[in-house]
């Protein structure tokens, strides 16, 4: 099948514009007839509940945490991207653009990705309105930072918690609408199925993760804001709780599953310390700005404390290797570059998996307060855990998993081909290709939020007759029995392995073989040996306690199942993409260790259709065209 993204033709520079007004148009009165589920609370579900809400529809909002503050958009650092050209150093919404489409490697949606550029400017506004605290210069004008993959500073900030800033102000909009009552909030829930009826998603079934009960919600259109997965590999800068699971239940309904290959792995994160780590912690890419990046030039220096290593001793090998970027070259790239010197020998810290992020040359030509100022919350986290300080000694970092730029398939509406089914944020595949560049995450999830599914859903909206389906209907009882069944399955193994050795050893399996290096043989290997280890979860899985209480251990058996299933769908994709792109690099496919396209026969999104558990996926293709961008090899140096 050749999947159409609906993409609206034109100048691009119109395209959104033309769009929207061609969209047809809910009036007020009858806003309040139809319900909107939205899934997830974080930067993506929290706009998006507060606006709908806002402009008059029933919203009906839902989060496994035990408040929408807790969603993992909090943990996001460094900033936000917007096209303000506020430093006047030769940004635009067409710049903005364009670092966004070759950051990406050239696969994304040229006009998703130019919507996201010219609405960036709203959202500053927006969330400036709301009372965020961006960062000010000394005449109180909004500040900006630089960060990779551009040459212009667009970023803004709040501190080192930005992330926590931006949702603390869509918080605030959404506890007005729950205070008026156009949403109603459903904290500890998960949602374990989409219903689906005559084609049409009408609802989701959701678990009481206190009572454990199950229970049914209707609607006329259903929002997913429910985050990525890159706790497939186990250990990842991502919350705990963060899963594929409401994904990948919607894809088992029907819903295509867009470039799962494609993850990031993100370059300054604190090295694992042991192997019962439970997660790894991000240290953003802000740091970068006033952070050089260096190692060892000789093997035998990199037992040695940092201080006694002379300059001239030292590879700066970000500046080496992209003078044009220098430390601020793009996340994939940065983090190749530090798995290189580490699998050359030059890496410090214990195993040898680390380089240093040094402030030295930062804080004799600023001094210690400005980059305190700067960076502070930073600092006392790094030293927190690794009991070093940063101000003294050269930080150790390493890549890890972060982001996933793959998600559902959805077209220039933000709709899944089940129709009514819409997908927002990192849930969704739409503006990265195969790469994100840093400070873009928070940029989509509030253009998807605040300004593009109040237009969009309306549109849909418009041509569904309100309440049609309730949850009497059979397939809602129906749902809750199936998922009920599952549990009871878990329950009753009562094997002899931990869900968490499960889940280690999945995780395992994905970072040596399907991570920030892949192979034809390393994806051979997980595609035989997932299989077996899925086939032993249910044999010899041990779930204590029972399904109508609160039970974590249910919780995660539950995410871990869908995680053991997605695992093979992600191994698949990397294995049909025979070139290297972006986060998606296969060893086969490079030249000089940069990553090598295959524009002839890879210049699409890769969409899969679920057919059954161990039966092979169906792909179907979007080909992406190129009319305002030309396709070039993406260079940094």
């Amino acid at each position: 099948m050749i999947l159409d993204g609906k993409c609206p033709t034109g100048p691009i520079e119109q395209t959104w514009d033309k769009h929207r007004f061609d969209l047809k148009l809910v009036n007020p009165a009858n806003k309040r007839k139809y319900n909107v589920i939205v899934v997830g609370t974080g930067l993506a579900g929290g706009a998006a509940a507060a606006s709908l809400g806002e402009l008059g529809y029933n919203v009906q909002a839902f989060c496994y945490q035990d408040s929408p503050r807790r969603a993992h958009s909090i943990a996001a650092q460094g900033g936000i991207n917007a096209a303000k050209n506020y430093p006047n150093d030769g940004d635009s919404i067409y710049r903005l653009f364009y670092d966004t489409i070759k950051g990406g490697d050239f696969r994304a949606r040229e006009a998703d990705v130019w919507r996201l550029a010219q609405v960036s400017n709203n959202i500053i506004d927006q969330c400036v309105a709301q009372g965020v605290p961006f960062g000010r210069d000394y005449a109180g004008y909004l500040d900006n930072r630089s960060f990779g993959g551009a040459q212009v500073s667009r970023t803004f900030f709040a501190r080192g918690q930005t992330g926590q800033q931006l949702l603390l102000g869509a918080y605030s909009a959404l506890s007005r609408q729950i205070k008026l009552g156009s949403v109603k909030m459903y904290d500890r829930r998960e949602m374990l199925d989409l219903v689906v009826v005559d084609g049409v998603a009408r609802g989701i079934t959701v678990r009481n993760l206190v009572t454990g009960e199950m229970e049914s919600y209707a609607a006329d259109a259903v929002c997913l804001a429910t985050g990525g997965y890159v706790n497939v590999f186990y250990l990842s800068t991502n919350a705990m709780g963060c899963s594929v699971t409401a994904n990948w239940k919607a894809h088992k309904k029907g819903a295509f599953f867009a470039n799962p290959c494609y993850t990031q792995i993100h370059p300054t994160c604190i090295p694992q310390a042991g192997d019962y780590q439970s997660k790894l912690t991000l240290m953003s890419e802000s740091l970068r700005n006033d952070g050089r990046v260096w190692v060892p030039k000789k093997k035998e220096d990199c037992g040695k404390h940092p201080g006694d290593i002379a300059e001239d001793d030292r590879d700066y090998y970000l500046e080496r290797k992209y003078p044009s970027y220098g430390n601020l070259a793009p996340r994939d790239i940065a983090s190749r570059a530090a798995k290189e010197q580490c699998d050359d020998g030059r890496g410090v810290g214990p195993g040898g998996r680390g380089v240093y992020l040094d402030f030295g040359d930062s804080i004799k030509r600023l001094g210690a307060d400005t980059i305190k100022e700067r960076y502070g919350n930073l600092f006392e986290m790094y030293e927190k855990i690794t009991d070093e300080d940063g101000y003294k000694r050269p930080m150790r970092m390493y890549p890890a998993p972060h982001y996933s730029m793959g998600g559902l398939w959805v077209d220039y509406n933000l709709m899944s081909n089940i129709p009514g089914l819409f997908v927002l944020g990192e849930a969704n595949f739409s503006v990265h290709g195969a790469n994100r560049l840093g400070a873009s995450a928070l940029m989509q999830g509030l253009a998807d939020g605040y300004f593009v599914i109040p237009y969009t859903i309306g549109g849909y909206l418009a041509t569904v007759k309100p309440g049609q389906v309730k949850t009497d209907h059979p397939e809602f009882k129906k749902c809750e029995e199936d998922v009920k069944a599952e549990q009871n399955k878990m329950l009753g193994i009562n094997g002899k392995k931990t869900v968490f050795e499960f889940m280690r050893e999945v995780g395992g399996l994905m970072w040596e073989n399907c991570g920030m290096a892949r192979t034809k043989e390393s994806l051979e290997i997980n595609l035989k040996k997932i299989p077996a280890l899925r086939e032993e979860f249910w044999k010899n899985v041990k779930v204590t306690g029972s399904g109508s209480e609160l039970n974590q251990q249910l919780e995660n058996a539950g995410r871990t199942a869908d995680f053991l299933e997605f695992s093979e769908l992600m191994c698949r994709d990397a294995l049909h993409r025979n070139e290297s792109c972006g986060g998606h690099f296969r060893s086969e496919y490079q030249d000089a260790g940069e990553a090598q396209r295959d524009d002839v026969n890879f210049c699409y999104v890769g969409a899969w259709e679920y057919k059954g558990v161990g039966k092979e996926p169906e792909l179907h293709k979007e080909p992406l065209k190129f009319d305002n961008v030309h396709l070039a090899v993406r260079s940094y140096k």
